[in-house]
């Protein structure tokens, strides 16, 4: 395996950076993953689309009032509540407007913690940023071979799911609209779409405003001719959807056939919720029936066990299905409150259609707070509730591993840390093909890992027992 040198990685990063003001450790060599890691990867993106095939199912027949089960009844009106609290009507109708029925994100991307008993998946997310990232280091990393997903697998992955919702058209015309909200990752985006235009593809990144109606379509002004917009990749959260100046224009362009929206907006597709319908004793017969039986099981080895913190009151006698708290169960969340330091393994996050949604700005850790941040934490999941519902998982403590990175005098040291993994999932005619996995190695003293300064941000490739024999 060939190392690479300190100078070339800062020097490629340098020359195209692709986040804006953000940067990372290096390292000299991509993650390593087993055999039967890779081999688990590709198995967790089919699992992912078929949990969102059966969310789908769960919600449009809860929204149509119909029996979940063929043989048993099961109703459940309150998934609706939970999955369209907050949003707006015209919103809610556009989900479960029937041309949108079967239309699922185009990349998904769950966040996996290697645990001591294998991978845990915390989130699973519709609208990710990182593709752009992730490409750009599987080609700067490919030297050392076994990349996962390829070279370039990320780049045309990317397209092929974009460029398919619009089958009839040949080499269809690309926006891919970011916001101001999610301007962090403009400089990815506008990397990807030039990768793309070299292979004489017709994509483009913008802002919303650059967008203007002519009759029934969407334009955008390039260089000074107006371009037919045939597919929108959208780069925006959907509570971001007030500020896009242009949003009547994309949804009248929709209306009438003559642009896709990717990913669609159809929220219930995007709320961190979703994990813990998946836990639910009422539903668990819903997912029996839905989903195989080889999904079933992963998602219950991956998903760790989540709540929603629904404030509404209970009966004296009765208790909640939740943790307990000062060794007895809940008669309200606010009872959480009471719990001891070693009862608060428990991390505390909104579900969704909030600015605090991404990022990890709205994470509270239990065990890792004090009794201060603990309550306030717990409050404001109350006090929120009535519009914006967060969830309560259990934490499960990524396990120390160890990788080479560079020290801050340019050399190679191995030190400790902890992971996360982020494979991306391109969905192309109703199948997920995985392009490459994002790796993100913390060091060891911190307890939520994201893309912070001093993590290094990583390909991953696969190695083989032989390799480290050699």
């Amino acid at each position: 395996m060939t190392d690479l040198a300190y100078e070339q990685i800062k020097a490629d990063l340098a020359a195209q950076p692709l986040f804006e003001n953000k940067t990372w450790q290096l390292s000299p060599e991509a993650w390593r993953l087993t055999e039967e890691q890779a081999a688990e990867l590709v198995e967790i993106g089919a699992t992912c689309l078929e949990f969102h095939q059966a969310l789908e199912t769960l919600y449009l027949r809860a929204a149509a009032g119909k029996n979940l089960l063929r043989n048993k009844p099961l109703r459940a009106p309150w998934v609706l509540d939970y999955l369209d609290r907050g949003k707006p009507a015209d919103l809610v109708a556009h989900a479960r407007d029937p041309r949108n029925r079967g239309m699922f994100p185009s990349v998904l991307r769950p966040d996996l913690l290697l645990t001591d008993d294998g991978f845990v998946m915390t989130e699973l997310d519709s609208v990710p940023g990182g593709i752009g990232l992730t490409a750009f280091l599987n080609r700067l990393y490919s030297v050392q071979g076994s990349i996962i997903g390829g070279e370039d697998a990320m780049i045309e992955l990317f397209y092929q799911s974009i460029a398919t919702r619009r089958p009839r058209v040949q080499n269809p015309l690309i926006a891919l609209v970011v916001s101001d909200e999610a301007a962090t990752y403009r400089p990815e985006m506008q990397w990807l779409a030039e990768q793309l235009q070299r292979q004489g593809r017709r994509v483009f990144c913008m802002r919303p405003e650059d967008l203007f109606p002519l009759e029934d379509s969407l334009f955008f002004d390039a260089e000074g001719n107006p371009e037919k917009i045939d597919v929108i990749y959208r780069f925006f959260e959907l509570f971001d959807l007030p500020n896009i100046a242009t949003k009547e224009f994309i949804m009248s362009a929709w209306n009438v056939g003559e642009v896709e929206i990717v990913p669609p907006m159809r929220p219930f597709q995007e709320e961190k919720l979703t994990l813990a319908l998946f836990h639910h004793h009422l539903l668990q017969d819903f997912w029996v029936e839905t989903l195989s039986k080889r999904s079933l099981k992963l998602l219950r080895r991956l998903i760790p066990a989540t709540w929603v913190m629904d404030p509404a009151p209970l009966p004296p006698g009765a208790v909640l299905d939740a943790p307990s708290a000062a060794g007895r169960p809940l008669n309200s969340w606010a009872d959480l409150i009471g719990a001891t330091q070693k009862e608060r393994d428990l991390i505390i996050k909104i579900s969704g259609y909030h600015e605090t949604a991404w990022g990890a700005r709205s994470v509270v850790l239990g065990s890792d707070s004090s009794k201060q941040e603990w309550q306030a934490g717990v409050e404001r999941a109350v006090a929120m509730a009535e519009s914006s519902l967060h969830v309560l998982q259990t934490y499960r403590k990524p396990r120390r591993v160890r990788h080479r990175v560079f020290d801050r005098e340019q050399q190679v040291r191995e030190v400790d840390g902890r992971l996360r993994l982020c494979p991306y999932y391109f969905v192309i005619g109703g199948e997920t093909k995985l392009g490459g996995a994002l790796a993100t190695f913390c060091p060891p003293d911190k307890k939520i890992i994201h893309g912070m300064q001093d993590a290094a941000l990583l390909p991953t490739r696969v190695f083989s027992l032989n390799e480290v024999r050699a």
